[in-house]
């Protein structure tokens, strides 16, 4: 969890709790509880956190990966592990691209279009234009795609005529009344232009049909990114 990472970080910098919150500016005792009780911390936070604390390895802190401390590892330039690229698209050769909170998976739509929950940025060298890149969660693609891997991706503005079918995506859904973002391969469905399939690498996750009018956004993904720690 991220307040375990950051209570290891406030301890390694040898650093109070009440000083920590002191520099951030929030209300006593609101980070200790997050560490106490395990609780999640608020996007805002975190965003204040890293501009406060920028030795801090933001990828680190959301997903246990790499290492502490932004300045034992290599962060200005990454190399992707793995492309899933068009014909079509036409290479950069440098661009920052931003990297999201996880838990902006939730809410999709403002993450694709705005500057919300954005907590560093990733330059890629070589890579077709990019809107963000996030850290995912869950095996439906493993082994292609582990949770905590990082996948830069292009929002689809057509939902209509804009996919390209048979290739991986991020997909945000509202069905029954819950909001979910899912990596899947999407293609067509049996049941019509009105649906789409939505198919996991993990052959222990069935396909599964959904109407389309339950999309609320999609983006094609364009690469991953794995960090593998060496400590």
């Amino acid at each position: 969890m991220v307040a375990q990472r950051l209570s290891q970080y406030i301890e390694d910098k040898g650093i109070s709790l009440y000083a920590f919150e002191n520099k951030l500016a929030v209300s006593r005792g609101s980070i200790s509880k997050a560490i106490k009780e395990n609780k999640s911390i608020g996007s805002n936070v975190l965003e204040n956190i890293l501009s406060k604390f920028i030795d801090i390895n933001p990828i680190w802190l959301m997903t246990g990966r790499g290492k502490m401390i932004a300045s034992d590892i290599n962060e200005s330039v990454v190399e992707p592990e793995q492309t899933f690229l068009l014909k079509t698209d036409k290479k950069r050769e440098l661009q920052r691209i931003p990297l999201y909170d996880t838990n902006a998976a939730a809410s999709v739509l403002p993450t694709f279009n705005g500057k919300h929950n954005i907590i560093d940025y990733i330059t890629i060298p070589n890579m077709p234009s990019c809107d963000g890149a996030l850290p995912i969660i869950g095996d439906s693609m493993y082994p292609l795609l582990k949770s905590g891997d990082i996948v830069m991706y292009k929002l689809i503005n057509d939902l209509q005529d804009g996919i390209y079918w048979g290739e991986m995506y991020l997909v945000y859904i509202n069905e029954h009344g819950d909001d979910m973002t899912l990596v899947k391969y999407v293609q067509k469905s049996d049941k019509g232009d009105d649906y789409i399939k939505l198919v996991s690498q993990n052959q222990h996750h069935a396909p599964k049909d959904i109407k389309l009018k339950k999309v609320k956004a999609m983006a094609l993904i364009k690469a991953s990114i794995r960090i593998n720690s060496m400590s």
